[in-house]
């Protein structure tokens, strides 16, 4: 879009000149659809944290297949395996336009979790090894997603890509509730069968695909990427309050509402506030033209004033002399090579392992978790659902320091980043020494405060990763970085299996569901898992205030560059 020229004469304030009506209405156009991208962005996210909503069909799955605990561990861990391929969706995206890889990972999605449906609906008999294998192609097809997601970010809202990212990573953590929704939709809240989250989740990405296909298809230079920061900084932040208000919808199921009682109702709400974001980028237009009318004047700044056309000369200067430097500081582009020698790239590596995963692989284990301590089925899925919305929440406070950061400058992101880390080890004390008494409301308490701390780490990741080691990088180095999460999924899920499985038969009372398939009930059954994770918490909070000390000043330096 080419930006109007001002208009001046001598002892005068500039002015600009009136545009015309097909003028309006393209800028009108142009603004809309660069939103529409975003608003596709949050669709993909919303609907493809398809590995959320495991612990709602894995105890059907469990005894469907007739597999022990440490077996039906593994299956989870197949999927975070997947993710540790993820680094392809990286080259992909350098290399095909990004509506092939997001197809691409629909077909992963559609295969993956399609087979497992045929299977645990008992339509197709697969040995166990196939079915891993599912799960992997399935766990890989949500980094590709996620790609997709990144990539739409960084090009259409270049200066502000953190809150981009923020807010759009915070929709992954609402998958689980809206599943859950659409199961209850669909078969009724007392339905027994969980197989239907299967097939939800092997359709409804590639639905979501093809609906967001249009904005996908635009480019960056021709949807008015060029428009004025502040204007884009007020529509972000009516984005963030439609987000929490979604947030608090989904908690709906727990308290008495009509339309809590109504699944039916309660999904279509849900749809709608996803739908309703396409409305606000011309909600702020017609605010912002009110007030141009009811204001006297303004001032209007020429592109092409020579001060400003100095100052980018300059930076055009100080960045040139920067790049003759050999040594690749953070906040620079890192390759691979320079990723994996970089002391601070280790240090978040410890945190995220010791921080997101753990809260990954627990929400993995949550349905039986509650299993163990005799909580019904639907109060399992009444927590899958609270585990999502206060992940959720948490992921919409990860852009906390992109609204603080002239208040707070002190506070930097990987300050707020290891702030976040200190519910997860109280949570897991709190469930290692909770009294019988009051077991089911401390469970919730500690199912939200893992929720709203994983959700922080897994959004604020995304902006930290972009942060240190390269924007244009983020694709490949983030998804290098989440490969700790198979290794994390592996080493819990192991060491939750084991436990479990050990405590069978020391637990309260053991259900034989079939010849290979237990079920542990007590509280021992879990006690030990939550001190090793609470003390494994405690270290991941301990490395990441190494890492806020060793990159606080290099926060300093990229907001001294932003001004």
């Amino acid at each position: 879009m080419i930006t109007p020229k001002t208009i001046t004469t001598a002892g005068e304030e500039p002015t600009m000149p009136s545009p015309s009506a097909p003028q309006q209405v393209n800028y009108i156009l142009q603004w809309w659809r660069r939103w529409t991208v975003l608003v596709a962005a949050i669709w993909i996210q919303a609907f493809t944290g398809t590995n959320f909503d495991f612990s709602a069909y894995s105890s059907d799955m469990k005894s469907s297949m007739g597999v022990s605990q440490s077996r039906l561990n593994y299956m989870a861990v197949a999927s975070d395996l997947g993710k540790a391929l993820g680094w392809s969706s990286g080259f992909a995206i350098a290399y095909f336009p990004v509506s092939v890889v997001l197809f691409a990972a629909a077909a992963m999605g559609l295969v993956g979790y399609g087979v497992q449906w045929l299977s645990i609906a008992d339509v197709i008999d697969l040995p166990y090894s196939l079915i891993l294998v599912c799960c992997s192609l399935a766990g890989l097809s949500i980094c590709w997603f996620n790609t997709v997601c990144f990539i739409l970010c960084v090009r259409h809202f270049e200066a502000n890509h953190s809150l981009a990212l923020s807010l759009v990573v915070s929709f992954n953590g609402i998958s689980a509730a809206l599943y859950t929704l659409g199961h209850e939709a669909i078969s009724g809240k007392s339905s027994a069968s969980s197989d239907i989250y299967l097939l939800l989740n092997s359709l409804i990405p590639l639905i979501v695909s093809v609906l967001a296909l249009w904005p996908v298809l635009t480019n960056p230079h021709d949807s008015g990427s060029s428009c004025r920061t502040r204007d884009e900084f007020r529509v972000f932040v009516a984005f963030n309050v439609l987000a929490l208000i979604t947030c608090f919808y989904l908690l709906l199921p727990s308290s008495g509402t009509y339309l809590a009682s109504s699944p039916r109702w309660h999904f279509l709400g849900a749809i709608f506030l996803l739908l309703f974001p396409l409305c606000v980028p011309f909600l702020d237009y017609v605010h912002r033209a009110l007030q141009s009318l009811r204001s006297s004047g303004y001032t209007v700044v020429d592109v092409e004033d020579p001060k400003i056309l100095d100052n980018v000369s300059l930076d055009h200067q100080k960045s040139n002399a920067e790049e003759g430097c050999d040594q690749v500081r953070l906040g620079d582009e890192h390759s691979l090579g320079t990723l994996v020698c970089s002391l601070e790239f280790w240090l978040y590596y410890v945190v995220y392992f010791c921080g997101g995963t753990i809260g990954l692989v627990y929400s993995n284990n949550l349905g039986q978790i509650a299993q163990s301590l005799g909580q019904s089925r639907s109060n399992a899925k009444s927590l899958v659902t609270l585990f999502s919305a206060f992940s959720f929440l948490g992921r919409l406070l990860s852009s906390a320091p992109d609204f603080t950061r002239k208040k707070l400058d002190y506070l930097t992101r990987t300050g707020w980043f290891a702030i976040s880390l200190l519910p997860t080890p109280i949570a897991f004390f709190i469930l290692a020494y909770s009294p019988k008494k009051n077991q089911t409301a401390l469970l919730e308490v500690a199912t939200a405060l893992i929720g709203l701390s994983s959700g922080f780490v897994f959004a604020a990741a995304v902006s930290i990763t972009s942060d240190l080691f390269g924007r244009n990088s983020v694709g490949i180095n983030q998804n290098i970085l989440i490969t700790n999460i198979p290794i994390g999924s592996l080493f819990y899920g192991y060491m939750a299996g084991t436990v479990y499985d050990k405590n069978v038969s020391t637990g309260t009372t053991k259900s034989v569901v079939s010849a290979d398939s237990v079920v542990c009930v007590g509280s021992k059954c879990y006690f030990v898992t939550f001190l090793y994770w609470g003390f494994l918490s405690v270290l991941g909070f301990v490395c990441s205030l190494f890492l806020f000390i060793r990159t606080r000043p290099v926060y300093h330096r990229l907001e001294q560059n932003r001004i």
